[in-house]
C-alpha cells in the first residue's frame, strides 16, 4: 500500500489527511494518508527510514522552509519562494530521493484572483513565514505591490503597531499568513486598525479552523469583502496530486 503524509509539529487539525483519505476510499486507491507530528526537522529521516511505502509528503509550518537543505533537487517556483509544502518520493535501489514543490501559491492565486477588481493595486501581508512568502510571489504575479508586517523589528517589514488607518486604505488587500485566530484561540486576531476598513477592503484569511475568524468578523462588520483558506486548501490538494504523480 502507498503511503502519503503531512510533516509539522503541531499537527493539531490536519485538512490534508481528512481529505486524501476520503480520496483514497472513494477513488478505490490503495493508499493511506498519515500525519507525521515532528518536533525536529531532523526527524524527518526517521519518517523516510520506517515508512518505505512514502511517495509524497506534504509540509506545514514551521518546516516549509527548514526543509529545503533535506532536499535533492526543488522546482524554479518553490526556489524563487523559498519555501516548499509538497514533496514528491522517489526511490533508485537503496537511495531516496526527494524533490520540492510549492502548491500554495496555485492554491493561493486560483482563489483570490477572482476577488481582485481594479481598485486593488496594494497588498497587506501579515506574517513572514513560509506561507507568507508564497502569497507575496502570488501577489506580485497578478500585478500588485506587496508590504509584509511583522510583530518584529525585520528588514523590510513594519510594526503591526506602525500600521495607521490610511496605510488599511491604501494597501486594501490585507492577507493573514499568521496562526492568529486559530482554534482555539478564536477570540483573537491581529493588531490593525480595523476602524478604517470599508467595502473596499479585502480580508483574506489562511486560517479555516474556525471557518469564520474575529479578522474576517471585523472586515466584514464593515463592508469589507471576506475569504478564508479552504478553497486553497482544496486547490493546494488538487496541486499536491499533480506534483506527486507529474
Amino acid at each position: 500500500m502507498d503511503k502519503y503524509g503531512l510533516i509539522g509539529y503541531p499537527l493539531v487539525h490536519s485538512f490534508s489527511q481528512n481529505y486524501f483519505n476520503a480520496k483514497f476510499e472513494n477513488e478505490r486507491i490503495n493508499a493511506r494518508y498519515i500525519n507525521f507530528e515532528i518536533p525536529s526537522i531532523d526527524d524527518l529521516a526517521e519518517v523516510l527510514a520506517r515508512n518505505p511505502e512514502l511517495k509524497g509528503l506534504n509540509v506545514t509550518r514551521p518546516y516549509k522552509e527548514k526543509v529545503i537543505p533535506f532536499l535533492d533537487s526543488i522546482s524554479p517556483e518553490a526556489k524563487s519562494i523559498g519555501a516548499v509544502n509538497v514533496i514528491r518520493v522517489s526511490r533508485k535501489g537503496s537511495k531516496t530521493i526527494l524533490k520540492g514543490f510549492n502548491s500554495d501559491v496555485i492554491g493561493f492565486t486560483k482563489s483570490i484572483e477572482p476577488m481582485l477588481e481594479s481598485c486593488h493595486k496594494k497588498a497587506m501581508i501579515l506574517g513572514t513565514g513560509g506561507a507568507s512568502k508564497a502569497v507575496d510571489y502570488g501577489l506580485k504575479s497578478l500585478g500588485l505591490e506587496t508590504m509584509f508586517v511583522s510583530r518584529f523589528n525585520r528588514p523590510g517589514t513594519v510594526r503591526y503597531d506602525n500600521i495607521t488607518p490610511e496605510m488599511m486604505k491604501e494597501y486594501n488587500v490585507i492577507v493573514n499568513c499568521t496562526p492568529c485566530g486559530m482554534y482555539p484561540h478564536t477570540d483573537e486576531c491581529p493588531n490593525l486598525p480595523y476602524e478604517a476598513i470599508d467595502e473596499h477592503n479585502i480580508l483574506y484569511d489562511l486560517l479555516y479552523n474556525p471557518d469564520f475568524t474575529l479578522f474576517m468578523e471585523k472586515g466584514a462588520e464593515r463592508g469589507a469583502t471576506i475569504k478564508n483558506g479552504l478553497e486553497m486548501l482544496l486547490l493546494q490538494a488538487f496541486a499536491s496530486w499533480e506534483f506527486w504523480h507529474g
